[in-house]
């Protein structure tokens, strides 16, 4: 079963990776600087894309932002 991805809810599965409130989790902040580690961040992706994103860990790995994953996620969605 899959579920809507919007750019808060990303916010807040991260925030739960990294044991932090999703209010501390700025767009542009580097996630990897805040503690997520590669096991952690292939996990989300394969979350994702669960969820209908067409989204790949080497992608995410290019620049460790909400905002670049965001992006990448936005553009691979159904319109």
């Amino acid at each position: 079963m899959s579920t809507a991805i919007t750019l808060e809810s990303m916010r807040a599965d991260i925030a739960h990776m990294l044991h932090e409130d999703p209010a501390d989790i700025a767009d542009d902040d580097n996630l990897m600087d805040l503690g997520l580690d590669s096991m952690r961040t292939m996990t989300l992706a394969s979350r994702w894309r669960d969820a209908g994103a067409g989204i790949e860990f080497s992608e995410m790995a290019l620049n460790a932002t909400l905002q670049h994953w965001w992006s990448l996620v936005r553009l691979s969605l159904p319109r």
